[in-house]
Order: C-alpha cells, then structure tokens, then sequence
C-alpha cells in the first residue's frame, strides 16, 4: 500500500525522468519513479518503511538532486524550474515544507557568497572567519527552528548545524546546542521511535557528550599532560616533561599532511613572537620517512629545538594517549604541564598563548 504522495511542476523539465532513493546499510534503494509530462508536470505515489533522510533526482546524471525528510502519509507539493530544482525548490503540504524550503533558500544564499567571497582571501584563518560569518543566519535559522519544533522532521538536516564543526571543534561551539540536540533526542524517540535516524542521532548525541565533557576538562588545567619520550632527528631522547615551567605548544604534525604545512608558518610567526616570554614548541610529527620529516623541518623554518618522532605514521599509541584522529592536533599546556587548550589554531590559539603567558 502507497503511503506518500509527490506531486507539482518543474519548468523546463520536460519529460525528464524524476526518482526518490532512500539510503540503506545496502545502499541506495530507490523508491519510486515516473516521468513529467511536456509542461514538467509529475505526480508520483509510493511506499517507504518510516521517517527518514530521501533523495529526490531529476533527470538521468543524478547531478540535479536534493535530499528531504519524509515521512509516513506526507502528501507533499513540489514547484521548481529545471535550473533552481536542487537550489532553490519550494516545498508544501507538509510540517517540514516551509523550515526546509526556507533552509535552502538560504543555504543558496550562503553558497553563492561563499563562492565570491572566500577566494578573495589568502590567509586561511581568515578564510575560515569569513565562513564562519557567512554560515551564521543558516546557523540561527537552524537554532530558531530546532527550538520551536523539536519533532519536526526537518530537525534530521538542521542538527547538524548546531553540532560542533570540524573545522573549530568545540572551540567556539554554544554548549546549549547539546540541550537543544536533546530535545530533538527526546522528541523523535517519542514521534519515530522505530526509525533508524532516531537510532542514529541518540549515538552521535551521545558521542558529542562523551567528547565535549572530554574537552571541558582538556580545558580547566587540572589534567596533566601525559609524558612523551621520543627522540630527535639527531637520535636524542627529548622530553616534554623537561619542559616544565614554560607554557608549551605540542603540535602534532606530519610532512605529509598539507593542512598541517599551511599551518606551519602561523606555528612559526607565534614562535618568534613569545619565544622571550616563556613559549616553546614541542613538534611532534606522524612521519615514518625520516629523510622527509627532516626536510620539512628546514623547507618550513621549524626553527625551535624540540622535535620529536617515533617514526611509526597513525600506529604510533599517542592518537590514542592525546585522543586525535586528525592532524594538525594542537595541545596548549600551561607553565605546571597541564593541558588548558585542545584543538586551537590562529587567532584562538594567540588568544590562549597570551593569557597563559601572563600568568607567572
């Protein structure tokens, strides 16, 4: 028995196929399919098992396609034109017609800016503010929506809007998004218990709690850093706990990690900057090419004497003992050897550096 129903117009889209594929630990399934007529008309019913994240697609390269919530019995009202079908769609007849059509109105928005803007800027830390700015109406929208409707089914897209990002982590992240990520928790448990996104979401909630309480205490200065004895370039046993009294920068790297090497000169501008002031860098890098490590050292100015390796890549058990699982990985430590900021980069890390710095 059908249990949806899509239907509306596309112009410019004549006789174009049109599909609706839902996501599966098989892979993608499609659901159903027809045809538009010569003015882009189309009408399609069809049955899917539970609320949950659709794709539809227009046309056969699967290019032109956008991702919706469906739900059970949604009787949904769909008007494009060929160009606009996976930026700017307008959705009805559903709860999450308007929040999603709304969301994508300005997720075009953000898109297009972010195009124009973004390459106008060298520097990558203030590529990232700038994106960061340029997010932040989606974000609120997001935040708004989430607290008005905590069960709409539009809240399977928005939440990861309010879920820390990879580019900042927690560093900048409203930890009463983690409320409002459990409202939505609480709500979809109650209206879609059986949906595997319900499922899903309460895991990636759980996680997110897990790691910002790990954070927290990364950054209260009671924890401190675990001891690490690795040898130089030069085969000399080097010490972090020698460098005690200093407020101390351990920054994994590795020369093979480009984001890592654009990162390098911020590192090295810091460096010359509070050398006098009691900072030092302790490098640490994930080569297993030794010839290689050793040559970015010098191609990238790493001119501080503290530059370590255990030689063995992502095997070696500091991923484990600093809790990483990418790089660059930074860990600010203040002068007693503990850890009082995980993850800093650019201005944030400077921010950071200086106030420890002034604490004698």
């Amino acid at each position: 028995m059908n249990n949806f129903h899509i239907e509306g117009n596309i112009k410019g889209a004549a006789n174009q196929k049109f599909k609706i594929e839902a996501q599966s630990q098989q892979g993608v399934i499609e659901v159903a399919q027809t045809v538009t007529d010569a003015d882009g008309n189309f009408s399609l019913d069809g049955n899917i098992p539970g609320m949950g994240i659709y794709s539809l697609t227009l046309g056969d390269n699967g290019k032109n396609s956008l991702v919706i919530p469906m739900d059970l019995n949604d009787k949904i009202e769909l008007k494009a034109t060929k160009e606009t079908f996976a930026s700017n769609p307008v959705f009805s007849g559903t709860k999450w017609a308007k929040p999603l059509t709304k969301y994508m109105e300005l997720f075009s928005d953000f898109a297009k800016k972010q195009m124009e803007q973004i390459p106008q800027v060298k520097e990558p830390e203030k590529q990232l503010e700038l994106f960061t700015k340029l997010k932040q109406p989606i974000v609120t929208f997001a935040e708004k929506q989430i607290r008005k409707e905590p069960g709409n089914p539009v809240n399977i897209i928005l939440v990861n809007l309010i879920m820390p990002s990879q580019e900042t982590g927690f560093a900048n992240w409203d930890p009463k998004n983690l409320d409002d990520l459990r409202k939505v928790e609480t709500a979809f448990q109650r209206y879609y218990e059986n949906s595997p996104i319900t499922g899903l979401l309460s895991q990636q909630i759980a996680a997110i709690d897990a790691q910002y309480q790990n954070y927290q205490q990364y950054n209260s200065g009671t924890m401190a850093a675990p001891e690490i004895a690795l040898k130089n370039p030069a085969g000399t046993e080097l010490r972090l706990s020698s460098l005690k009294g200093k407020v101390v920068l351990i920054d994994f790297w590795a020369s093979w990690c480009m984001p890592c090497r654009k990162e390098n000169p911020n590192v090295v501008r810091l460096y010359k900057k509070y050398r006098g002031e009691g900072f030092e860098v302790f490098s640490v890098s994930l080569d297993q090419d030794q010839a290689a490590w050793k040559e970015a050292i010098d191609k990238d100015g790493l001119f501080w004497p503290n530059h370590v390796s255990d030689l063995m890549g992502w095997q070696t058990p500091l991923t484990q003992t600093y809790g990483f699982q990418s790089i660059p990985h930074t860990v600010l430590l203040n002068r007693e050897g503990n850890i009082v900021g995980v993850g800093l980069r650019g201005t944030q890390l400077e921010q950071k550096l200086v106030e420890q710095l002034a604490k004698k």
